[in-house]
């Protein structure tokens, strides 16, 4: 029995049929899932490469996990000049507060 915010769906990937359990939410991002992982599957077995099922389907899992990581890695490496950004003007507005202090108190 599913819980009531759960659809179920049918889908196929790589010929084989699955029913799949999702809260209805995310059903349109699990079936673009769907979609990229039996299109990455078929570019695999089309290839010639690997075969069996199950190997394919490794192969494709290692694939999307490595793009995963790099996509990851990459916006991880782009985030840290905007982190090392803000906290340069942190310590630049810690600096002014700090002088602003201390010329209030000359007058």
């Amino acid at each position: 029995m599913l819980p009531t915010d759960m659809d179920q769906i049918d889908v196929r990937i790589l010929d084989r049929d699955y029913r799949l359990a999702v809260p209805a939410e995310e059903k349109d991002r699990l079936l673009d899932a769907v979609r990229v992982v039996d299109d990455k599957m078929r570019a695999i077995r089309d290839a010639g490469r690997v075969a069996g099922l199950d190997r394919i389907a490794v192969m494709a899992a290692l694939q999307l996990a490595h793009d995963l990581l790099g996509s990851r890695d990459a916006a991880s490496t782009e985030a840290a000049p905007a982190a090392d950004a803000a906290r340069r003007i942190r310590r630049m507005t810690e600096e002014l507060d700090a002088e602003l202090r201390r010329q209030d108190s000359l007058f």
